[in-house]
């Protein structure tokens, strides 16, 4: 039974569903939209507003929490000297998914992830 069990498998073994969530959230931040599917979105998208609150944070400690999960230095440095700034007085909601229909190979609902500026 899956009681009181959070997220998705997305098919994957916890080590490349995670490697998974760590690219798309580096490449959210990076070009600040991405497009994939729905479920893999929401699940991306709880995980890289984490991570904007860290840059709110702005502590080192928030930083070489960041570089734990984020996987390039300068997506870190832009998230703690550009991005998170702007959002100094936003609480929640950094992210925001519009839906694009579905994909042409497998029919697979796609979305646009995106930050909300």
């Amino acid at each position: 039974m899956r009681h009181k069990l959070a997220g998705r498998k997305l098919s994957r073994s916890t080590e490349p569903r995670w490697a998974l969530y760590r690219n798309q959230v580096t490449a959210l931040l990076t070009y600040e939209k991405i497009t994939t599917t729905a479920a893999k979105a929401k699940e991306v998208r709880s995980l890289a507003e984490k991570m904007i609150t860290l840059g709110k944070d702005g502590s080192l400690a928030s930083r070489r929490e960041a570089l734990a999960f984020i996987t390039d230095k300068k997506v870190v440095n832009k998230l703690f000297t550009e991005i998170a700034p702007g959002y100094a007085d936003r609480n929640g909601g950094y992210t925001r998914l519009l839906k694009l229909g579905p994909r042409l190979g497998d029919n697979a609902p796609m979305v646009q992830i995106e930050l909300v500026k």
